[in-house]
């Protein structure tokens, strides 16, 4: 297998090299642009020979958690997850720092600049940094396969987790990849200190200081690294500065070399600081091109020498939001570039909108009319396929904020007054983080009415089997909602009359109401039906 060349997205490259690299457990919450990670190890036949575990889990909280115990018991893992889904693991991510790690432990995160698929284009850089973790960046993908590979190893040879960041472009395209030799899986073996991962402050104090004191060795690393490149072009006053992804735009537009540049390319954090200094005492200017947030530039304004001159999104030589291109780096650096053409005005854009025959379709548009004599903007919605009820012809939801918020913006604006209060969530995401917010509302008798829109499927992110499935009723009633007011429906059109009935019911209900309306998505159905039919 070793030099073997395979055609590869980014984030298959992440998921082969974790498995060449002895990882025994994957562990993920789909999310766009971190999903087909896990796709492509439940997938692999290396993958189920071996017995790597590879289930979704719940939530990337859960998921983090996991791939610590499997590092806890001396196996290799990799939790992955996109850059919102960090902020839903960062309790157990900040505290792995501290615990540190027994096996090798990878934290893969997809950020999504330009929002493509996300609620905000948050960097993940700044909480590896926070972290005070090693951070990997791959400018393309066979760093991705490389970085996943020897990051498992760099986990267990610092005793920390490793993040590695991809990026929306990254993590989607696709090209041939060279395969390394497969390291063997690490066998069953507990920490040497059992108190290790026991964070009691005379403990975590204790953790804490080694940490501390790993820094040195963290930076040692990133300025020996080989992905970490400075060329110092003779004469030259003109310095660039590329991180990641955008050093490949940098190489495209200046055509594979450093074109009469001093060039720092970063792909490993901490930030080389020798190298830093030496790009800076040559250049008169420096460009500096980070696919995210100015997390570099903020550092190196303060720096001296303070003749140097910083180009970057801070001053407005690059915009302050959304992704790099070579077109954007082509201009700053003077190079031409095509312009394009100009969209004729004829062209209108065309919304997104649900697939012809989805069960959210029928499900707006009963509690559209149950909702008649209430008045508008009391639905709060969440992150999912049902968030187009935003859009005509429903214009239905109010509210689309984190994985969860729904019910608990619903308890809050019922705390307020607003009565009833509406939450639609999906069956996923109601498992992923609704779950808490319906013990608060139940705790407190909130008067709001949630409704489940249960597809069977985590459908926007590939139909990916959800937790909890068939179990939703259960739930709500392990929770504390009362049986009588867990209604199940079919959304259906010949259903319509009848499920704005029940929803009207249960808008007059003074408390807690939740109704599943159940219906498998479409999309999961037809594949279904096809492979059944190609199985027979």
């Amino acid at each position: 297998m070793a030099d073997e060349k395979i055609f590869l997205l980014g984030d298959e490259a992440v998921a082969q090299g974790a498995l060449d690299g002895g990882m025994s457990g994957c562990y993920a919450y789909p999310g766009t642009p971190s999903t087909e990670i896990m796709e492509y190890v439940q997938a692999s036949k290396e993958a189920a020979d071996r017995n790597v575990q590879r289930e979704w889990s719940a939530n990337e909280k859960t998921a983090m958690e996991a791939a610590l115990g499997m590092s806890y018991a001396g196996k290799r893992a990799m939790v992955c997850m996109k850059h919102v889904g960090l902020n839903v693991a960062a309790d157990p991510f900040m505290n792995a720092a501290i615990t540190g790690v027994n096996g090798g432990l990878l934290v893969v995160v997809a950020d999504d600049p330009s929002m493509h698929s996300s609620q905000n284009e948050q960097d993940s850089r700044f909480y590896g940094k926070f972290a005070r973790i090693p951070v990997l960046e791959p400018s393309g993908q066979q760093e991705a396969y490389d970085m996943a590979r020897n990051g498992l190893a760099m986990s267990e040879k610092f005793g920390v987790p490793v993040m590695l960041r991809l990026v929306t472009r990254l993590a989607h395209s696709r090209t041939a990849v060279k395969r390394s030799s497969v390291v063997k899986e690490n066998g069953l073996q507990l920490p040497s200190d059992l108190h290790q991962f026991i964070l009691l402050p005379s403990m975590a104090r204790k953790r804490n200081k080694l940490l501390l004191s790993g820094q040195a060795a963290f930076a040692e690393a990133a300025e020996k690294s080989p992905d970490n490149k400075l060329v110092i072009s003779p004469g030259a006053d003109r310095g660039i500065i590329a991180c990641g992804l955008a050093y490949n735009y940098v190489m495209e537009v200046l055509g594979g070399n450093a074109g009469g540049n001093n060039l720092l390319k970063i792909s490993q954090y901490p930030a080389p600081v020798e190298k830093i200094r030496k790009i800076l005492d040559h250049s008169e200017t420096v460009y500096l091109f980070e696919e995210g947030y100015p997390m570099l530039e903020e550092q190196l304004r303060g720096l001296p020498p303070e003749h140097i001159h910083i180009r970057g999104r801070m001053d407005g030589t690059l915009p302050a939001d959304g992704e790099l291109n070579p077109n954007l780096v082509a201009q700053v650096l003077g190079k031409p570039y095509p312009k394009g053409m100009t969209i004729p005005s004829i062209v209108t854009g065309r919304p997104p909108s649900f697939c012809p025959g989805c069960s959210h379709i029928d499900v707006y548009k009963a509690l559209k009319v149950a909702l008649a004599g209430y008045g508008h903007g009391r639905v709060f919605s969440d992150i999912g396929c049902y968030t187009l009820g935003a859009l005509p012809p429903y214009d239905t939801i109010n509210s689309c904020v984190d994985m969860g918020a729904s019910i608990t913006m619903a308890v809050g604006a019922a705390d307020a007054g607003l009565i009833p209060a509406v939450a639609v969530i999906g069956d996923s995401t109601f498992t992923h983080s609704g779950m808490t917010g319906l013990l608060d509302a139940v705790d407190k008798n909130s008067n709001i009415l949630v409704i489940i829109s249960d597809n069977s499927a985590t459908a926007m992110t590939g139909g990916q089997k959800p937790a909890g499935l068939d179990k939703i009723e259960q739930i709500c009633i392990g929770l504390g909602v009362k049986p009588g007011h867990v209604r199940t429906l079919i959304p259906l059109r010949k259903n319509h009359e009848d499920n704005v009935k029940v929803m009207e019911e249960e808008l007059s209900h003074e408390g807690v109401s939740v109704i599943v309306a159940r219906r498998e998505c479409v999309r999961v159905t037809a594949k279904r039906k096809r492979l059944e039919k190609q199985s027979k």
